[in-house]
């Protein structure tokens, strides 16, 4: 028998317009052209990455760029947009907290909430617009063989989406039983059932999608992907969550980043302030590089390894390769797995809006 599970029906959701937000759109956005605080002992090193960045993208090399949330909800989203507007990244992933700060930001321009006070009052992610439009774009996305990344940078991009009738849906299931897409299809007429939702333009307003990352990562065509866990997010808090949806996108997203990883060598990884998903996506990512590459008598190479976080790395040297187990450095994973990923790791103990800003400002003056 199956385990007893909790009925989601009984979530009470609450507008988003009654959440107290921390952070608000025009109090934390930063001005890509402002001067950027002082970089410290960093200043040499990011001059380098820099000078390597602009190289590696002559070569038509990848430069990825993986990051927690903090660095959207503390308004580097701009920033972001001209570094893919010149050409300077080629790739950007983060968690599913990542694209929530977008997405509210993109609507409402307010964002984050209190975790501790939220959580003793039972309020804590159960936010209609939030849960209910994310899931859609999720659900609409997979149906049309999406990953997550590329559905809500295109719902927020185009202000909604467009539905397919629930007899299409029906239609096409019956036509291909084993279809690639059928299961998505099959949720997706489901989910609209719960929804109460028809076929047709769905629109949802994003008046701030001008400093949405996902949003201008679609409309420049640069890979954007999403790698979440189910029940990590507040989107989860919703009756209407789509954790179907969500493992098939992330299962493309998870592709896609492969495939830029594929275009590696000699080019550069960047992760900002993501302790666990970065490290932990990319080391499996690169091993299926290099399980493909190992055929052709190649393997990946040449790449340098940026990690930006405001601890201090355990006291150890990086550049030295990892510690002994019986070091407490050896536990830090944002370390350790990209300390064996061949590239050349150099560790930025900073805060993550100055490391991304002085970057751009950074790569301007190497490209100039």
């Amino acid at each position: 028998m199956p385990y007893p599970q909790f009925d989601p029906n009984r979530i009470h959701v609450l507008p988003l317009e009654q959440r107290k937000h921390l952070t608000r759109l025009d109090d934390i956005l930063i001005d890509p052209d402002s001067p950027p605080p002082p970089a410290g002992e960093w200043r040499e090193a990011i001059g380098g990455l820099a000078a390597h960045v602009i190289a590696a993208r002559e070569r038509g090399a990848s430069i990825m760029l993986a990051y927690g949330a903090h660095l959207i909800r503390n308004g580097m989203g701009p920033t972001l947009i001209r570094m893919m507007e010149a050409g300077w990244l080629t790739h950007l992933a983060t968690n599913g907290a990542g694209i929530i700060h977008d997405w509210e930001y993109s609507f409402l321009g307010r964002s984050t909430e209190s975790v501790r006070e939220n959580m003793h009052n039972g309020t804590f992610g159960t936010w209609e617009e939030t849960g209910r439009n994310i899931n859609l774009a999720f659900t609409a996305g997979a149906a049309e063989g999406r990953g997550l990344g590329e559905s809500i940078g295109r719902f927020i991009h185009e202000d909604g989406v467009r539905l397919p009738s629930r007899q299409q849906l029906e239609e096409d299931i019956r036509m291909a039983p084993a279809g690639p897409l059928t299961a998505a299809r099959a949720d997706l007429l489901q989910w609209l059932g719960a929804a109460g939702l028809e076929s047709g333009r769905v629109s949802v307003t994003h008046p701030n999608k001008q400093y949405s990352a996902s949003a201008n990562a679609f409309r420049l065509g640069v890979p954007f992907t999403v790698h979440p866990g189910v029940g990590y997010d507040i989107i989860s808090n919703h009756p209407l969550f789509s954790p179907a949806a969500i493992g098939r996108g992330a299962g493309v997203d998870y592709r896609v980043f492969v495939e830029s990883t594929m275009n590696l060598s000699e080019g550069a990884f960047i992760s900002v302030g993501s302790a666990i998903m970065a490290p932990q996506v990319f080391e499996k990512s690169a091993s299926l590089v290099n399980n493909v590459l190992l055929r052709e008598g190649k393997r990946l190479h040449g790449h340098k390894i940026a990690v930006v976080d405001l601890q201090d790395g355990g006291g150890w040297d990086w550049t030295k390769g990892e510690p002994p187990k019986t070091n407490p450095a050896y536990y830090l994973r944002f370390c350790k797995s990209f300390s064996r990923m061949d590239g050349e790791l150099s560790y930025y103990c900073m805060d993550n809006r100055a490391f991304v800003h002085n970057l751009y400002h950074a790569l301007k003056a190497a490209a100039a």
